[in-house]
C-alpha cells in the first residue's frame, strides 16, 4: 500500500521527497498553529523562532501527498529527520478528505504537536508571534521568509488562514506582496531526489 503524507506548512511548497500524485486536502480534529519554538532553522535557543504545527481542535487544509510503496521506508526516515529529532510531533495516521473531486478519503502520515514538550508554544497572542516572528533568524533564514512563504502558498490554494492572514497583516506583507526566498512557494513538484533534509527545530 502506498503511503499517503499530510502536509501544513513547509512540506506544502518544499516536500524534499518523491510522490506520484498530490492534492489539497482536509484534515479534520487538528489546526495549524505557530505553535512551536525553533532553536535551530528559524531561530537559536537564546532568540527563538517560531514554527507551524498541527495543534488540537478544528481543522486544517493543506496537501496530500502519495509516496509509492518502494518508497515507504526512506521517506519516512527522510521525515524523521527533517520534522521530528528533537521529537516535538507525534507522527500518526489520521483520515484525510482529498479535495481534488474524487471524494477520496485516506489515511495520511500527519505530524500532530506535543503538548507536553518544552518547544510548544501553546497559544500565542498574536501580537506577541508578530514580535518573535520579526526578530528571529536560524540557519534555514529569517522567521518572516518561513511564514510569507506557508501563507503566499496557502493563498495559491485558495486557502485563507484564519490566524496566519492576521499575522501577515501585522507583519506588513499585502496580499500581492511576491513571494520571497526566490520562488519557493511555486507549487509542489515531483522531484527526482531528496533533498537535503532540515529538521525545523
Amino acid at each position: 500500500m502506498d503511503l499517503w503524507i499530510f502536509g501544513y506548512g513547509s512540506l506544502m511548497w518544499r516536500p524534499g521527497f518523491v510522490f506520484e500524485e498530490s492534492s489539497r486536502a482536509l484534515l479534520e480534529g487538528a489546526h495549524r498553529e505557530l505553535c512551536c519554538y525553533s532553536f535551530i532553522h528559524r531561530g537559536t535557543k537564546s532568540v527563538p523562532g517560531l514554527v507551524l504545527g498541527l495543534d488540537k481542535g478544528g481543522q486544517c487544509e493543506g496537501m496530500a501527498f502519495r509516496v509509492p510503496r518502494r518508497l515507504d521506508l526512506d521517506t519516512r526516515h527522510y521525515l524523521k529527520r527533517r520534522e521530528n529529532m528533537n521529537n516535538v510531533y507525534t507522527a500518526v495516521k489520521r483520515p484525510v478528505k482529498l479535495l481534488d473531486g474524487s471524494g477520496r478519503t485516506v489515511l495520511a502520515l500527519s505530524f500532530l504537536m506535543g503538548r507536553h514538550h518544552r518547544q510548544y508554544t501553546g497559544l500565542l497572542p498574536l501580537e506577541t508571534q508578530a514580535s518573535i516572528v520579526r526578530r528571529s533568524v536560524g540557519r534555514a533564514g529569517p522567521n518572516i521568509d518561513y511564514v510569507v512563504n506557508t501563507v503566499q502558498h496557502l493563498r495559491r490554494l485558495g486557502v485563507h488562514d484564519a490566524r496566519l492572514e492576521p499575522l501577515m497583516a501585522m507583519l506588513g506583507h499585502s496580499v500581492t506582496k511576491d513571494c520571497m526566498l526566490g520562488g519557493e512557494c511555486a507549487p509542489a513538484r515531483k522531484g527526482p531526489a531528496f533533498d537535503v533534509a532540515r529538521p525545523l527545530g
